[in-house]
């Protein structure tokens, strides 16, 4: 793990682990405040505090929820994602994540996002458009603690792929759950390779876990395959 997240993780994770419930009503009700913000004002980029210890990038954690079985648009998908909040450095990282629901945690349908800042976590993104995501399904138990160990590396640079990661989902289902991280380039065998290296070091997979790499542009097309079928039939 990076040292700067091992020096500090004792001192400011507080007892996160112990959270129960959704996202607190306290971050709930900062949530709605942000969102009226982001509204009315141009969000200033957060800066590292004095004496705080800098990431390299920025970056924004995001929440959404959706009713299962309802074929969501573009449009409809971008307005469930819910912006919590952004940081510039490991403190700040951890006020956020120690106020935060884990994974493990969660009910129903439900995904948490961490991406660059400036980058939404939507396949049609700039950022996104052309690239793609190495898919993890894990059973269920694991979620929590894969995450903590995915978006640490990631922090903390341990890709080692320059500007290549976009961000890192978990995707909380009933039967599984899911972990991806999304990379720029998805023609760059090379760095796709080593983001799957990576991560199977990270989260100290077994030999035998199944990897998936699946570009934006696939997803793209089986969404709206499905929506054509749907649409179709006649269905929702």
């Amino acid at each position: 793990m990076n040292n700067k997240f091992d020096a500090l993780k004792d001192d400011d994770s507080g007892d996160h682990d112990q959270d129960n419930g959704s996202p607190k009503d306290s971050e709930k009700e900062k949530t709605e405040d942000e969102e009226k913000d982001q509204n009315t004002t141009k969000r200033k980029p957060v800066v590292p505090g004095a004496g705080e210890h800098p990431l390299q990038y920025n970056y924004t954690f995001w929440y959404s929820r959706r009713t299962p079985g309802r074929p969501a648009s573009t449009q409809s998908y971008e307005q469930n994602i819910k912006q919590i909040g952004s940081f510039a450095s490991v403190e700040q990282f951890w006020r956020f994540y120690s106020h935060m629901i884990r994974p493990g945690d969660l009910t129903g349908h439900s995904d948490f996002h961490l991406f660059k800042e400036g980058i939404k976590p939507m396949w049609e993104d700039d950022a996104n458009k052309s690239g793609g995501k190495w898919i993890i399904r894990l059973r269920k138990g694991l979620a929590s603690r894969c995450w903590e160990n995915l978006i640490l590396a990631m922090l903390g640079e341990q890709f080692m792929v320059g500007e290549e990661i976009c961000g890192a989902v978990v995707s909380v289902r009933f039967q599984e759950d899911i972990i991806s991280i999304w990379n720029k380039t998805a023609s760059d065998q090379a760095t796709t390779a080593r983001i799957r290296d990576t991560l199977r070091r990270v989260l100290n997979l077994p030999p035998n876990t199944i990897m998936e790499y699946k570009t934006h542009t696939d997803s793209i097309k089986a969404w709206e395959d499905f929506h054509g079928l749907v649409n179709a039939s006649g269905g929702r």
